[in-house]
């Protein structure tokens, strides 16, 4: 009996002691498999690293608005804004200062705007007060104040965030709206106790980009220009299939490939007979985006935020990318850092392969 007892200790310490070495030899593969992993994104993410102390400027693309099918495509991007937690948030908002965009795009709001000025008095003492205090010490009558305000300046990026607040309160609107404004930005800006928003869009040269769209479209019946522009949406509407189906359309829009097409696209690049009309659109399509990157550089360079985020159409992403490296052709004087989605998720993917390198090494 005491034989048998003795035999089985031993086959469990035999056994303890082969698990214990399966698992060292598992951690020393993962290791293995971890140092080469993190060798070819370290060489990737060198040159991001190296430019820490600079300021930074993420930027995402988006689809602006959703069918009721994928409601809930801006979550993984949400969250992706979340783990880089900006200080500044950037949104495709007309700036108020900006009279003939505003009343290019948004005449309605515009109208608002002056007749709110005309017919109401806004109390400057209590905006500026109001302006000082967090989110979560504001009640719903001051965020329709803070809104109110904003009108009248013609503001509409923060007064639709705080008629927003005003609406659905510190936790937001539970159901997707379908749009970036409410499911990106301002789930964002909540997330993260920001109280006022950057606006950077620019629609000075709407007509003439849109005459010369419809001359190019036109005259692309006839070169065939058009039925190449009809073959690009229909791959892309079906490409977004797939993605959509795993709730991964937020991620595919931000694909360089994807990036790429919306920016031929929207610049009508893409077409192979190239014409006064086609070469209009890509002439407006490009100074329409060196403004907005000018804003962009602007404010970035003014305000003391180092984590900067922009969330704008996917159409842009590129477009920017190239403007920036226009009003900064050698990279002289750039003061800050440029990133994609991808460029993030490499740098986040790193830091979570270190931590559990780390881990793995703690264990011994």
């Amino acid at each position: 009996m005491k034989k048998g007892r003795r035999d089985n200790r031993c086959r469990i310490a035999t056994c303890f002691c082969q698990r214990n070495n399966e698992m060292k030899n598992n951690d020393c593969l993962r290791i293995h498999n971890l140092i080469k992993k993190l060798t070819i994104t370290l060489f990737i993410i060198f040159p991001m690293i190296c430019s820490a102390q600079k300021k930074e400027l993420l930027i995402i693309g988006t689809m602006h608005t959703v069918p009721n099918i994928v409601k809930n495509a801006y979550r993984p991007l949400l969250k992706y804004a979340i783990d880089y937690a900006p200080e500044a948030i950037y949104v495709e908002y007309i700036q108020a200062r900006d009279t003939i965009s505003l009343k290019n795009h948004t005449p309605q709001f515009l109208h608002q705007s002056d007749s709110i000025q005309r017919e109401c008095s806004i109390d400057e003492v209590s905006f500026r007060l109001l302006r000082k205090k967090k989110l979560t010490e504001l009640n719903n009558e001051e965020y329709h104040l803070l809104a109110m305000s904003y009108l009248a300046q013609r503001d509409k990026a923060n007064y639709s965030y705080y008629n927003y607040l005003a609406t659905y309160g510190i936790e937001g609107c539970k159901e997707p709206k379908k749009n970036e404004s409410e499911d990106l930005s301002f789930k964002l800006a909540i997330r993260m106790g920001i109280t006022e928003l950057y606006s950077i869009d620019n629609h000075q040269t709407d007509k003439l980009y849109y005459e010369a769209w419809d001359k190019a479209i036109t005259d692309g019946k006839i070169n065939g220009n058009t039925n190449i522009l009809n073959e690009l949406i229909k791959t892309n509407n079906k490409q977004r299939i797939l993605p959509s189906f795993f709730g991964n359309l937020g991620k595919y829009t931000n694909r360089t490939e994807v990036l790429q097409r919306y920016y031929l696209m929207n610049s009508f690049r893409f077409a192979p007979y190239v014409n006064e009309y086609t070469q209009a659109v890509a002439k407006y399509w490009d100074e329409r985006n060196l403004q907005i990157a000018l804003n962009i550089s602007e404010q970035i360079k003014e305000k003391p935020y180092i984590k900067n985020i922009l969330i704008v159409g996917a159409g842009h992403v590129i477009s920017l990318q190239k403007a920036l490296n226009v009003i900064y052709p050698n990279q002289e004087g750039k003061h800050f850092v440029v990133y994609t989605p991808i460029h993030f998720l490499i740098l986040l993917h790193t830091m979570c392969a270190l931590e559990i390198l780390r881990q793995c090494f703690a264990r011994g």
